[in-house]
């Protein structure tokens, strides 16, 4: 039987959720208002859009596409009144210019710099590949930006339980190189809901 807070918590998360506005420059970034935003990050097919909508309990919030770089702007959506998720541009994708590139990356600085709404960022890892360069690169860049962010393993359903073990306790080594970076660490699969409810409840405790 669930406690009374979790089942607070998954009513939460199942509230409608809607797109609200886009910004591919930053100049279009909408005004910051008070409701706390979570954003999410990772490389371009790492599994974001689909975590995305198992995490509001929804098919197709959130466009998932097997052509890596399709994300290639700053997406809010409003979760009820109450909380907004961000989705960010997915990294490590090589087939833009470099002037997009730019782009991107001033977007991203005034985004994580200057947002005060900005409670949370959960950067997103394949579980079965770790923590690669351009992960600890994006990391990197948020470490230099002095934004607290989280590590979320996805695509857990994929490997075995000893597996997944030992993984975890490589990012668990890995992240401590990063000063930005929290110690926990979350394993989800989209898939089979496995960490959807720990996600859920962590974003709910920094409401």
């Amino acid at each position: 039987m669930s406690s009374p807070h979790t089942a607070n918590v998954e009513k939460f998360f199942h509230s409608p959720c809607v797109f609200v506005a886009g910004a591919m420059t930053k100049d279009r970034l909408p005004p910051p208002s008070s409701i706390p935003e979570f954003a999410f990050a990772g490389r371009s097919n790492v599994g974001k859009s689909s975590l995305l909508n198992a995490l509001v309990g929804q098919k197709s919030l959130v466009r998932t596409s097997k052509t890596p770089g399709r994300t290639q702007q700053i997406n809010f959506f409003a979760l009820g009144t109450r909380l907004h998720l961000v989705d960010l541009p997915g990294y490590g994708y090589a087939a833009v210019g470099k002037q997009k590139v730019r782009l991107w990356t001033e977007l991203m600085q005034e985004y994580l710099q200057h947002r005060e709404p900005l409670r949370r960022i959960f950067v997103l890892i394949d579980s079965r590949h770790g923590i690669k360069d351009n992960d600890h690169e994006f990391m990197a860049f948020l470490d230099a930006c002095a934004v607290t962010y989280q590590l979320v393993l996805t695509k857990t359903d994929k490997l075995s339980a000893t597996a997944l073990a030992a993984i975890l306790k490589t990012v668990g080594t890995d992240v401590l190189k990063h000063p930005a970076a929290l110690p926990d660490i979350l394993a989800t699969s989209a898939d089979k809901k496995d960490g959807i409810k720990s996600l859920r409840q962590t974003i709910y405790g920094l409401l």
